[in-house]
This record gives structure tokens, C-alpha cells and sequence, in this order.
């Protein structure tokens, strides 16, 4: 083996994305571009990393050189991937801050729609978290305290009437719940 390629470096992960239950991209970062130079080429991989992934159980698979790490809920698919020698759980750290970010970004609401109406936040925290390849954070709630503008904060006379009606419904809703 190349001694390179086995020297630490903090480029540890090749890239996130985000697929909906289809396996059509939501969000997506790419950092090596020396592997995915294109979007043809990465929406290929998207679409066989998805048809190898949406009905398995496990966690992690090791798909075209690439680690991935990768879990799901109701129609989202989550997806980080590294090189071929890249620590696990690392990888996983950053997939569960992820996850977790936009859990609390959307009020344990992880679902496609929500994640479309809060793609701007969704975006900085994919951003907040992994820079250029390199990790940056992995605590979530860090995370989303940088990124997110709650509408709890803005005055009742500035929020719109959709803002309102959606604190009230999420309100009820953990009223509820309760």
C-alpha cells in the first residue's frame, strides 16, 4: 500500500448527502473532487448508493472504494461517506450531528417537507459541521445555536401569519403529545 495514503489527515470525509425515500438528491456536499468531479457522476453514485442501501439494516457499507455511513428515517435518507481507511466512527460522529441538528432545526419533525421548507438552515449546518472535508463540530446543539433563527425569538408583530399559525400547531402538538 501507498504510505500516503495511510499518513492522518483532517480531509476525512469525501462527502454528504441527504436522498429523499426515491433516491433523489435533497442536499449534498462533495469534497474530494478528484472522485466525483461532475454532478452526473455523483448523482450516479446517489442513485447506487441508494438502491444498495434503502433496505438494508445495517449502518455502514464500503461501496466503489468509499466508506459510507448512512441511516434513515420516514422518507430521508442520510449519507456521509469517507475513504476506504477512514475511522468508522468518526464518519459516524458526523453523520449523527447531522442528523441531530436538523432533528432540533425541525422540531423532531425529520421528515422530506420539513426539511424542504428549512433547507437554508439545513444547508449552514451541513456547513457548521464538515468544511471543505474537515470536520468542524459534531455537537449539535453548538451547531444549531449558530444557525438557526427561531421564530420564538422574533417579535409576535414581525413574524408572518404562516409563522404564527405553525408555533401555534407545534405547541399543540407537544401539548398533546404530553
Amino acid at each position: 500500500m501507498d504510505g500516503a495514503l495511510l499518513e492522518p489527515t483532517l480531509y476525512t470525509v469525501k462527502g454528504i448527502a441527504v436522498l429523499d425515500n426515491d433516491g433523489n438528491r435533497i442536499l449534498a456536499k462533495y469534497y474530494d473532487k478528484t472522485i466525483f468531479p461532475t454532478a452526473k457522476e455523483q448523482r450516479t453514485f446517489e442513485k447506487n448508493l441508494y438502491n444498495k442501501t434503502h433496505r438494508a439494516n445495517a449502518e455502514i457499507i464500503m461501496l466503489d472504494g468509499l466508506t459510507c455511513v448512512y441511516r434513515s428515517n420516514v422518507d430521508l435518507f442520510f449519507y456521509v461517506m469517507g475513504s476506504s481507511h477512514e475511522n468508522e466512527l468518526i464518519l459516524t460522529s458526523v453523520l449523527n450531528a447531522l442528523y441531530d441538528s436538523i432533528s432540533l432545526i425541525l422540531r423532531k419533525n425529520v421528515e422530506k417537507r420539513g426539511v424542504l421548507e428549512s433547507l437554508d438552515i439545513c444547508m449552514l449546518a451541513l456547513d457548521e459541521i464538515c468544511d471543505g472535508g474537515i470536520i468542524i463540530d459534531t455537537d449539535s446543539s453548538s451547531v444549531v445555536s449558530r444557525v438557526a433563527l427561531r421564530t420564538d425569538d422574533i417579535p409576535l408583530g414581525e413574524q408572518t401569519v404562516a409563522q404564527v399559525l405553525q408555533s401555534a400547531k407545534e405547541q399543540l402538538k407537544w401539548s398533546l403529545l404530553k
